[in-house]
């Protein structure tokens, strides 16, 4: 399974609302996060799946991936991307879609270098996973312990 992990683009500071979850993409945001996803169509990303943190930075960035990567299926919403979610919690999401080949989780810090380090075997952090990155995280199946192998990681400074 291919398994590529976008943390959300540049959110607002503060929601109209005042609720964290409501805060939403700026237009740098955007613009950032659609150069990473222009080199990984080049890369020929084609996810068979889309998971995302409910939060509305997470959904936009999900919905601007889907566009960007032609993705056609439904988004589908995972309360392990939350940002208090644990790296434990994103795996079993994972597993419960291994049938898929190829899986895109659009989500949060400080989740998902914790689970970047999870994935790989590791207990510590092993990456500063900027806005709008994207790695991409190989796995030769889905056991109970995740062991998976790094292909590689984008950022909009080297995209």
């Amino acid at each position: 399974m291919e398994l590529y992990l976008l943390r959300h683009g540049i959110a607002e500071d503060k929601s109209p609302s005042g609720r964290d979850a409501d805060r939403r993409l700026t237009d740098e945001g955007r613009s950032k996060l659609r150069r990473v996803l222009e080199r990984a169509q080049n890369a020929r990303v084609s996810p068979s799946l889309i998971l995302t943190s409910p939060l509305k930075r997470a959904l936009e960035t999900a919905e601007i991936a889907a566009r960007e990567l032609g993705y056609e299926g439904r988004i589908v919403r995972d309360e392990a991307l939350r940002p208090d979610s644990t790296p434990a919690k994103v795996w079993s999401a994972v597993r419960d879609h291994s049938a898929e080949p190829s899986i895109l989780l659009a989500g949060h810090e400080p989740l998902f270098s914790d689970t970047v380090g999870y994935f790989l075997g590791s207990t510590r952090k092993m990456i500063n996973f900027r806005k709008a990155g994207l790695v991409r995280i190989d796995f030769a199946g889905l056991s109970a312990e995740p062991r998976g192998v790094l292909q590689w990681i984008l950022t909009p400074k080297i995209s």
